[in-house]
């Protein structure tokens, strides 16, 4: 390795640690369909979540399914390189759930 992925890893992990005090972290892969688009696979603080993304630059957007069947939608910004074969990366986003089937209020209806 030369120094410059070297010391991007090393950010790329201070970075990691410094959000793992958040309340949702995570570990996924997402498999490019087309550029821009992806299909990923998850799991985190949260369970084992499965979604599409879709994004351009640093800023995606995407929409993904737990195991409970909770369907949440998400927006965020990130970095990566490339390490080896493998492209590393962090970043940060927001969520909110668009349908919860254990939902007292939406499961009757």
């Amino acid at each position: 390795m030369n120094i410059l992925a070297v010391s991007r890893l090393c950010a790329i992990v201070c970075l990691t640690t410094f959000l793992a005090g958040c309340s949702s972290v995570g570990l996924g892969i997402a498999i490019p369909v087309v550029p821009g688009v992806g299909i990923g696979l998850g799991v985190g603080s949260g369970g084992v979540n499965a979604g599409v993304s879709a994004g351009h630059g640093p800023a995606s957007v995407g929409v993904g399914v737990n195991q409970a069947g909770r369907v949440t939608g998400g927006a965020g910004v990130g970095v990566g390189t490339r390490v080896g074969g493998a492209s590393v990366g962090t970043g940060v986003g927001s969520s909110a759930v668009i349908h919860d089937p254990d939902d007292p209020d939406t499961r009757n209806k």
